[in-house]
């Protein structure tokens, strides 16, 4: 990529009405654009994180043997008032619209009522389960309030999966696998070491809830961590009777802000019965299937990152989810030697790599701002000096840290 070809551009300042940090990093950088209050477009650039950040979890959750679905976003009011969630009153941020014939619909919030009644049609006994099954699907929530940038958006990119098994046996297994993969995940998004599991509310279905929550100042959630144990507690939960189960002393427990960045849920047979999604088992006999949802918010988990691992001059990617690994910068001279040399670098390096060339006829000043503002990993630097001993300078974006390195070595 050339960065003469990018439309976005970098910009001094943010909107004025933008409040978060995570959007004001990201829309000054040119990842996003704002279109309304909770409502954000992903430009070149921020796509490119998105999607990786989307190719990671995919993995893990390949490994595991979860597979791929895409589901649809419109809604048919029948399926979710067999559950009881069409109501207003139960789920109040439905987006609901009708069709030209009146027909009502709704704009997913979540898909446990859809895939449930789907998968009617695909199991029929107990030698159809265990089975997880995810989607990586726009999710539309009629927030009343969204002032947290990406963190809590209107319409948003949601990793969802449901586990569906045989009995409360299987699905612990599956649910012990999930948390898992969560934190490989977390791990190789560069959070892993200050993101811990949190335990939540359980509801009707299980005694706990999990969820990921990364330490982020702009948090909305209060969590209490047990250093000792590796462990937070939502303060939803924080009672004795839960400190005591978690055998965690509360005279050692910390308070921090965090960003709920995923949660793990057992569901039970809540989507099941009514929906009447059963199986029959060795007996013959039609027993209802325990289900689980696991969700990740990918728009949520880019804007944490850009908020926890950025500094006073801009964003800081990490390595495997930055849009790209280096940035070319050329520092002009008058004879043109060095953008010959630039350009003859840049088409070499990108045949392997993911590269960005800053090709504008800017200062230099500009383009160490702009490198700083969008993060790249590592900054590869020609100037005059280039032409006279073949070297250049590789900066690294985290550190600072600079070496000067010989052309021949560089590739």
């Amino acid at each position: 990529m050339k960065q003469s070809a990018l439309f976005s551009k970098t910009r001094k300042e943010a909107p004025k009405d933008e409040q978060s940090r995570n959007a004001e990093l990201l829309i000054r950088a040119g990842f996003i654009h704002k279109d309304m209050a909770g409502v954000y477009s992903y430009l070149p650039l921020g796509l490119r994180v998105l999607t990786k950040i989307q190719q990671i979890i995919r993995e893990e959750l390949n490994a595991i043997g979860a597979v791929e679905v895409h589901l649809a976003s419109l809604q048919e009011k029948t399926i979710w008032e067999k559950t009881g969630r069409w109501d207003d009153e139960v789920v109040d941020n439905w987006f609901k619209t009708k069709l030209k014939n009146n027909t009502e619909l709704g704009l997913a919030t979540t898909h446990e009522e859809p895939l449930t009644h789907l998968l009617k049609d695909h199991i029929r006994s107990f030698r159809d389960l265990p089975l997880l099954i995810y989607q990586f699907q726009t999710k539309f929530r009629n927030e009343q309030r969204a002032k947290s940038g990406i963190l809590r958006g209107r319409e948003f990119l949601m990793k969802d999966l449901y586990s569906f098994s045989k009995n409360e046996e299987e699905h612990a297994v599956l649910y012990d696998l999930m948390r898992r993969a969560y934190h490989n995940i977390f791990e190789k998004l560069g959070i892993g070491d200050r993101t811990y599991v949190t335990f939540a509310s359980g509801g009707s279905f299980a005694k706990y809830s999990h969820e990921f929550q990364t330490l982020c100042d702009s948090g909305e959630d209060t969590i209490y961590i047990s250093d000792e144990k590796g462990i937070a507690v939502n303060k939803e939960v924080l009672v004795d009777e839960v400190l005591k189960d978690l055998e965690i002393d509360p005279t050692t427990l910390r308070e921090a802000r965090a960003v709920e960045t995923g949660n793990i849920f057992s569901l039970g047979t809540r989507f099941s019965e009514p929906l009447e999604l059963v199986y029959k088992n060795e007996k013959d006999e039609r027993v209802p299937v325990i289900m689980g949802s696991y969700g990740i918010g990918i728009t949520r988990l880019m804007g944490t990152i850009a908020e926890v691992l950025s500094d006073e001059k801009g964003l800081v990617w990490p390595e495997n989810i930055a849009p790209f690994q280096y940035h070319i910068i050329i520092l002009k001279e008058p004879t043109g030697a060095v953008e010959e040399i630039g350009q003859l670098l840049y088409e070499k390096l990108k045949k392997e790599n993911e590269v960005i060339y800053d090709d504008r006829d800017v200062q230099a000043g500009v383009k160490f701002a702009d490198a700083d503002l969008i993060g790249i990993p590592f900054r590869i630097v020609l100037g005059s000096r280039s032409l006279v001993d073949k070297t250049v300078e590789i900066i690294e974006r985290k550190t600072g840290n600079s070496r000067v390195v010989k052309f021949e070595e560089i590739l």
